[in-house]
């Protein structure tokens, strides 16, 4: 029984969270956490790690299953938005000099781009083991909140950055 609730959607969040782990150290200076925490209102900072810990806890009850076509486009989705997601990443810590990376844009890809594997996560993760209502929009919608409060962060640590 225990092996069955084992089998959760978190096995979808954890290559994110090791993929932060082990290459945050390697972004350039404007992502550390001395700069990136500095100056960020405190109405942004709450509305951020709140949702940011229903994102990544709900998928803790969500059963991890590839069997319908939903969730199977899903996966697909979820595959190209960690690519995606990592690729923002690998730019900003290879190519930091690069115009992208100096862009808005490109400082803020590895904010925006988690909404792709966010609906992909949605997508396979489409039931809760806990019998209480339940739709794929209700993560999609927390993601999408989270989301928010996460690039307002980006938009303003690169505003402050760039801009005094």
């Amino acid at each position: 029984m225990i092996l069955y609730y084992a089998r959760n959607c978190i096995w979808l969040v954890a290559p994110i969270l090791l993929m932060n782990v082990l290459l945050m150290k390697k972004l350039p200076k404007m992502y550390q956490t001395e700069i990136f925490s500095n100056g960020i209102p405190m109405w942004i900072s709450i509305g951020e790690n709140t949702f940011r810990v229903a994102i990544f806890a709900l998928p803790l009850l969500m059963p991890l299953h590839i069997a319908t076509f939903s969730q199977k486009i899903g996966l697909v989705v979820y595959l190209a938005g960690v690519i995606l997601y990592f690729l923002s990443w690998a730019m900003q810590i290879m190519f930091p000099q690069s115009q992208w990376s100096m862009s808005r844009y490109g400082f803020m890809a590895p904010s925006f781009t988690p909404l792709l594997w966010l609906i992909g996560v949605a997508m396979v993760g489409n039931s809760l083991y806990i019998e209480i209502p339940y739709h794929p929009w209700v993560y999609i919608g927390l993601s999408i909140v989270f989301l928010i409060f996460h690039n307002l962060h980006s938009w303003r640590v690169y505003s402050l950055a760039r801009h005094g």
